[in-house]
């Protein structure tokens, strides 16, 4: 297997795991979120949320935008879906082209899925309210 290494093919990068040496190149922006593969605080909701307000600005400027994490499934793929989101997608459509075009075992997460079509908003105040954090 080789290691996949950004260098400067993209404007935005947004990382959700990282490796040293993986880039990106200097120059490039790169947002860096530790975003775990499980249930999600309202910090980390936000996080998300931003992340995708970030890359859908991004995208709408005509720049080429990479959102990884780990695997390349669940992780990225509630940034992305939110992102589309973000474009005017409804979020049913938004995980079923990621399913589509990445694959079908993308966002198999399935809180991550109920963050996504519950809204990401309410998801960040049911979650605000679990006080056992």
């Amino acid at each position: 297997m080789r290691n996949a290494v950004v260098g400067s093919e993209f404007g935005l990068v947004i990382s959700l795991f990282t490796r040293p040496g993986h880039g990106p190149d200097p120059g490039v922006d790169h947002l860096i979120s530790a975003i775990p593969d499980g249930p999600l605080t309202a910090e980390q909701l936000r996080s998300v949320q931003q992340l995708a307000v970030t890359a859908a600005e991004a995208v709408r400027n005509d720049r080429a935008v990479l959102v990884r994490c780990r695997s390349g499934y669940n992780r990225s793929g509630l940034v992305v879906a939110q992102t589309l989101t973000e474009l005017g997608q409804d979020p049913t459509t938004a995980v079923a082209l990621i399913r589509r075009r990445r694959s079908p075992w993308a966002l198999n997460n399935q809180t991550f899925e109920q963050y996504l079509d519950t809204g990401l908003d309410v998801a960040c105040l049911l979650a605000g309210l679990d006080t056992r954090t």
